[in-house]
């Protein structure tokens, strides 16, 4: 039975270590764990949020998915996406989730991200 996802892995290309390092712990703020050293070894990062961990490895001919993407639930979306456009990267609304206020960003190897918030209805007189 499936428990829980441990880990989301998202492809760059060798060498973009830093760039990844610069967006997801700088502009995401995100805290990088480390890798195993066997691991290690392949190049890539690997970073946390509170139990989100999503892991960005190393691959041949990369090419950033057009659809494919992680959804990351947030608090406080819009300061969320000023504190993305203010580190460089775009936030891209899109109202077509019932319940919920997201964006769409990319990092900065062209992976796509959701960001979403839900949204409380207002209950009698509220």
């Amino acid at each position: 039975m499936i428990a829980a996802v441990d880990h989301v892995q998202l492809a760059a290309p060798a060498g973009s270590e830093d760039a990844l390092r610069a967006y997801y712990a700088g502009v995401l703020g995100m805290t990088e764990i480390p890798k195993p050293p066997t691991l290690a070894a392949r190049g890539g990062c690997w970073f946390r949020a509170g139990p989100v961990q999503l892991h960005l490895g190393i691959e041949k001919d990369f090419r950033p998915a057009g659809k494919a993407h992680p959804g990351l639930r947030v608090t406080g979306i819009e300061a969320y996406a000023e504190r993305l456009v203010a580190g460089g990267a775009s936030a891209a609304w899109d109202d077509e989730l019932p319940g919920h206020r997201r964006f769409f960003s990319y990092d900065p190897v062209g992976n796509r991200l959701e960001f979403l918030e839900g949204i409380r209805p207002c209950g009698p007189g509220g």
